[in-house]
């Protein structure tokens, strides 16, 4: 089963960065809208920030200003940068297809922010 995979998740504190990554050796990314997720356990899915195959880019609105997500077609790599991060960006992030394809979830990486 191909899946995405995401790392770079971290406890940081208040203030602190991080750069997230996904990847698919298998799973080509080029001509597809791409998004990052996150999500906190009992609560909703968030959109954070998605990615057209153009580079057009789109963010929530909670994460505009602090968050930059990018994309490498060739190394297969979608990214996102994330600074000033705040207690409440604490979240389970993964990356997939913009709508989301049911089987390509990865595990996620765990993004922590306290002090």
């Amino acid at each position: 089963q191909i899946q995405l995979v995401e790392s770079g998740g971290d406890l940081v504190q208040p203030g602190g960065s991080l750069t997230l990554s996904c990847t698919a050796s298998d799973l080509i990314f080029r001509g597809y809208e791409m998004a990052w997720y996150r999500q906190n356990p009992g609560q909703l899915r968030e959109l954070v920030a998605k990615i057209t195959e153009s580079g057009m880019v789109n963010y929530a609105d909670s994460v505009k200003g602090r968050f930059t997500i990018s994309r490498d077609d060739v190394q297969r790599i979608l990214s996102l940068q994330m600074s000033n991060l705040k207690t409440e960006d604490t979240a389970l992030y993964r990356c997939n297809f913009a709508p989301a394809a049911q089987r390509y979830w990865g595990p996620g990486t765990q993004v922590t922010v306290s002090s």
